[in-house]
């Protein structure tokens, strides 16, 4: 395992290695260890790593993309930051935004725990069809697991990957295709580990700022709702388990004080707010 030399503001190692399960395994194995918090692993490949949710996968080219697991150390559940999957999510969105500034302004939060980029005009992942309506694409995914006051955040960042496996080429994207897309050019190299690293420095930066209890963090969820996927549309939404079969059908109204999505149900007159569930577009 190498330490690399790169700026933390959590003052923490950041760890890498060429091949892992998981970094969210790797974290696990380290926290035991006693590694305090805001330690970091990250890897070129994850050989099993996971989504949200029991048996999807996070599916990423070796050396092309970013997968990261950062260790927080809090006193008890009580005192972990609310929202902090969401707050990820806006701290994430910030990030890729300082490391691509041409994409400044394109990238969602998609409650709870996914990056969307889009809509764009022109082709990005050969779905023109798609960009030319509403569609955003699939650029980053966020997992957070905790053991008492340790929480584990899992970060998978599409960077330079170019090709998607077919089931998923209508909904994912890279931030090199993205700027391909939007500039009609080839971006510059991004598949060095000098130009993820960067990304990763980036994104500890924004995560520290947006965990802070004071100053600009303590206004996350207007911040939130500025780059909310699908904020003010009707969408169809499955409460609790993915799998259920009850499905709610109404528009989304914003984030409550601690991360639940809100819902006016199609027909009614009472906003309704869900901890858990999946959204889909109608």
């Amino acid at each position: 395992m190498q330490t690399l030399d790169i700026a933390n503001p959590f003052g923490a190692p950041v760890y890498y290695r060429e091949r892992v399960s998981s970094t969210m395994d790797e974290a696990r194995i380290l926290a035991a260890a006693g590694a305090a918090g805001g330690t970091v692993i990250t890897a070129d490949f994850q050989e099993a790593g996971r989504g949200r949710t029991r048996g999807r996968a996070w599916m990423a080219d070796p050396g092309k993309n970013l997968s990261l697991t950062i260790i927080l150390r809090y006193p008890d559940l009580q005192s972990i930051p609310r929202a902090i999957t969401l707050r990820t999510g806006l701290a994430l969105s910030l990030a890729v935004e300082d490391f691509a500034p041409a994409l400044a302004g394109m990238f969602m939060v998609k409650w709870p725990n996914d990056l969307m980029l889009g809509p764009m005009p022109g082709a990005a992942c050969g779905v023109e069809a798609a960009l030319k309506t509403e569609t955003a694409f699939k650029a980053a995914g966020i997992l957070t697991e905790a053991d008492g006051g340790t929480v584990f955040i899992g970060i998978g960042v599409n960077v330079a990957q170019t090709e998607f496996p077919r089931d998923l080429r209508a909904r994912a994207t890279s931030i090199h295709l993205a700027l391909q897309t939007l500039t009609g050019a080839e971006p510059p190299p991004m598949e060095s580990p000098k130009a993820r690293f960067r990304l990763l420095e980036r994104i500890l930066v924004r995560l520290r700022g947006e965990l802070e209890p004071a100053g600009d963090a303590g206004d996350w969820r207007r911040r939130l709702e500025e780059r909310l996927y699908l904020l003010g549309r009707d969408v169809q939404f499955v409460p609790g388990a993915a799998d259920s079969d009850a499905v709610i059908e109404g528009r989304i109204l914003g984030i409550g004080p601690e991360g639940e999505l809100r819902i006016l149900p199609r027909g009614e007159t009472e906003v309704q707010s869900f901890i858990t569930g999946e959204l889909r577009i109608p």
